[in-house]
């Protein structure tokens, strides 16, 4: 496994959580967004360029890609509850990034984004019963799923975007003192 692209390891589901765990886990989501926002806020322009590793996306790029997967889990997440194993649609993450908002738009505006997203995703949550957990979706890359396996792949998914950030940071020694590496 190459630890630049899964700082944190691969996902694997830890099975059935506990409402206790689920708020844990939810409680970790806020945190996130005051996190990036820490880590990304001194950074100037050209390392918001920066890829966090060789061919990979720009800090810049991870940040809109959060924002944007986010949005679509969470519509996710709403249709397995109000439809029958819905099919989660999936998405050109790849071409989406090259998109002209992910070089033009403001990184704080998709930390904004997420945080307020977050919120909303944490009152739903916390209203949720555990039958509701149980519920399915069917995506492509995990197949049949439940929301509490979708809500704990969300969890996971933005802790590594925020790792990969923080291992570029810390491999370049500060946020203030690195060099613009040139994208490819």
């Amino acid at each position: 496994m190459d630890p630049l692209r899964y700082p944190i390891g691969r996902f694997v589901p830890v099975g059935l959580l506990s409402g206790e765990a689920r708020m844990n886990g939810m409680d970790e989501l806020l945190d996130i967004t005051r996190h990036l926002k820490r880590l990304t806020e001194p950074l100037n322009p050209e390392q918001l360029l920066t890829p966090y590793r060789e061919a990979g996306w720009s800090i810049q790029q991870v940040v809109h890609h959060m924002a944007d997967n986010d949005m679509n889990a969470y519509i996710r997440f709403k249709r397995a509850l109000t439809e029958d194993v819905p099919i989660a649609s999936s998405y050109r993450e790849d071409l989406w990034a090259e998109l002209e908002d992910y070089r033009r738009a403001e990184v704080n505006d998709s930390i904004t984004l997420l945080a307020i997203l977050h919120k909303r995703f944490y009152v739903l949550v916390s209203s949720l019963s555990d039958e509701d957990f149980s519920r399915m979706l069917r995506t492509e890359v995990l197949g049949k799923i439940t929301l509490d396996t979708a809500l704990q792949r969300f969890i996971w998914h933005n802790k590594h975007h925020t790792a990969q950030i923080e291992a570029l940071l810390h491999r370049k020694g500060c946020c203030d003192c690195f060099p613009v590496l040139q994208l490819r």
